[in-house]
């Protein structure tokens, strides 16, 4: 935390002998030579580094990251959702008839800094700043009415923008009674660290907490430390049937703890999955929930029959830029992580691919570095062995970096070798240019690439490759937006047609399953098609895709019944 003990612009200070008195904490102000307390920040909390504390947001819009931080350990992430803006709330003690500066600094979308019930002129105070994709300082003042002892202060974005940032809130002025929080000291040495369960790619460790620690680091073979939050971790990206030492330290705004004694521990002997089943010449991808959003719930060895690819949603990002691991959620219904190991199994054994989808709307994987890449790579490679996923889908939809993408899957392929399933799942205006940065990877990874489904829904109106705009929802919009990824150097085989299961499946873009059928016949036969014809069959071209399985089974499977025989049955 970024304790302010600068004093605002235009106060004036006594010399000479005032510093014994305000290093007293009492200064002399007036020609009287009254004595006041000094000025003191009295938010609490305010760097985050105590989580949420003393903090409230709407609709649980809040949250406590370890990154980005402008100082310290903690910050404040905050996600605007439907018609509400992510406002976090503090109620600070003020001192009646004072002036108080407040300030705060973002990053990310807009942001907001303001306060509320100051008893004087209109009662509230605010400021704010568009996108900023650096620290910015956002600074107002407000002064008490005669009878105020307390004043709500708040940050929040703006509706339907990115989520924002705010670290090293600032509320400075005469103490109201609350003081302020205390000077934070090293904190001491974690003790009791143990491991516990051990896969072939990971350690579970555990150790006791340690007061005034807002953070921990866990070091492996006394290097590569990963922050946490908790007082277990599981260390992932590990080698098979591997030693491995382990030590862990304590942090905060003060600084770092010494390094606890070492626990040892050794990861399982590897099992070779081995490779997947061939993906067939034509084929349907289904996207496979690890959630329950109202849609059916399904147990994988419930996916319907028709599907060939099933991407199991998703994969979580680490506090390591880069790194994913897999959290199966109890609300699938599974006994056991060997439960859902073996019906990944049985999927293989039947014929299907099963592979582990990174991003979605709420995903965020960083793979912007070197560094980053080799972890994803490393990381996924680590979850194929341990559950047997047959390879990767890239449904990152927060901005990729076609270099650094293109590094990592191109390592992850020489892990997983030839037989590694490679999809990709850009929305319509990552796929409008070979210039975009997801055209750019996928080009640059044709040859290990299996297909990429655009999303042909939650679009505008989108350019065909004839030059024309299409509206979502039509034969057109489909079959002349597939043509830009084929002229622009995809092959058929690489090219699926993406929609949701249902009406529900999507905010917009749901087409009937003839629809779906026209297009497909149209791109691969000339017959059904719209206004727009292509100049020639793409007979090859590899199939369709849909979000989700789930929604497909809350709708009688309707989708599925109807586009899976007719996909199986293309030239």
């Amino acid at each position: 935390m970024d304790r302010t003990t600068t004093r605002p612009h235009g106060r004036r200070w006594l010399g000479g002998a005032l510093a014994l008195a305000v290093g007293s904490g009492l200064v002399l102000v007036g020609g009287a030579g009254t004595a006041q307390a000094a000025d003191v920040n009295v938010a609490k909390n305010a760097g985050f580094e105590n989580g949420l504390t003393n903090w409230s947001c709407s609709a649980g819009s809040g949250t406590a990251v370890s990154s980005p931080v402008r100082t310290g350990a903690g910050a404040l992430k905050a996600t605007p959702a439907g018609l509400d803006n992510a406002k976090c709330v503090q109620t600070v003690a003020v001192k009646p008839n004072s002036t108080y500066t407040l300030s705060a600094w973002v990053q990310g979308g807009y942001a907001y800094l303001g306060a509320t019930g100051t008893g004087t002129g209109s009662g509230s105070v605010s400021t704010w700043t568009p996108d900023s994709a650096a620290w910015k300082q956002l600074t107002t003042t407000f002064t008490t009415g005669a009878s105020t002892t307390s004043v709500q202060i708040y940050t929040h974005g703006w509706y339907g923008t990115s989520p924002y940032v705010v670290d090293d809130v600032s509320v400075f002025g005469p103490d109201g009674g609350g003081g302020q929080d205390p000077d934070p000291v090293v904190p001491a040495t974690p003790a009791g660290l143990t491991a516990g369960t051990v896969t072939t790619t990971s350690v579970a460790l555990n150790w006791g907490a340690v007061s005034g620690a807002t953070g921990y680091k866990v070091y492996r073979d006394g290097a590569n430390p990963q922050t946490v939050t908790g007082t277990s971790t599981t260390v992932t990206g590990l080698t098979a049937d591997t030693a491995y030492q382990f030590q862990v330290s304590a942090t905060n705004s003060a600084g770092e703890s010494a390094k606890s004694t070492a626990v040892s521990a050794r990861t399982a002997k590897a099992t070779d999955p081995g490779p997947g089943p061939a993906v067939p010449k034509h084929a349907l991808t289904g996207y496979w929930q690890n959630f329950n959003n109202g849609a059916t719930v399904q147990k994988l060895r419930d996916v319907q029959a028709q599907y060939d690819i099933i991407a199991v949603s998703f994969a979580d990002s680490t506090a390591t830029p880069g790194q994913i691991v897999f959290n199966l959620d109890p609300a699938v219904g599974y006994a056991s992580t060997a439960d859902f190991k073996a019906d990944i199994a049985a999927k293989k054994t039947a014929g299907k691919s099963v592979i582990i989808s990174v991003g979605g709307e709420k995903g965020n994987v960083t793979i912007n570095s070197d560094a980053s890449a080799t972890a994803f790579a490393d990381s996924a490679y680590a979850l194929m062995q341990e559950y047997g996923f047959s390879g990767v889908d890239i449904d990152l939809e927060h901005g990729i970096n076609s270099t650094y993408l293109t590094k990592a899957l191109r390592q992850l392929s020489a892990k997983a070798g030839s037989s590694m399933v490679l999809t990709m799942a850009p929305q319509t205006i990552d796929m409008q240019s070979t210039g975009t940065e997801y055209f750019k990877t996928a080009l640059a990874v044709k040859d290990i690439l299996t297909v990429v489904n655009m999303q042909y829904y939650n679009s505008g109106s989108m350019l065909g490759c004839d030059g024309k705009v299409y509206s979502q929802g039509s034969v057109d919009f489909l079959t002349a937006l597939a043509c830009i990824q084929i002229q622009g150097g995809l092959d058929p085989s690489q090219v699926g047609l993406g929609v949701p299961a249902s009406t529900r499946g999507a905010g917009s873009g749901y087409v009937d399953p003839q629809i779906v059928k026209n297009a497909l016949d149209c791109l691969t036969k000339l017959t059904g098609c719209g206004t727009y014809k292509p100049a020639q069959a793409w007979p090859t071209l590899r199939g369709a895709m849909t979000w989700s399985t789930n929604w497909d089974a809350t709708a009688g499977n309707a989708w599925s019944n109807a586009v899976g025989p007719h996909v199986h049955n293309l030239p």
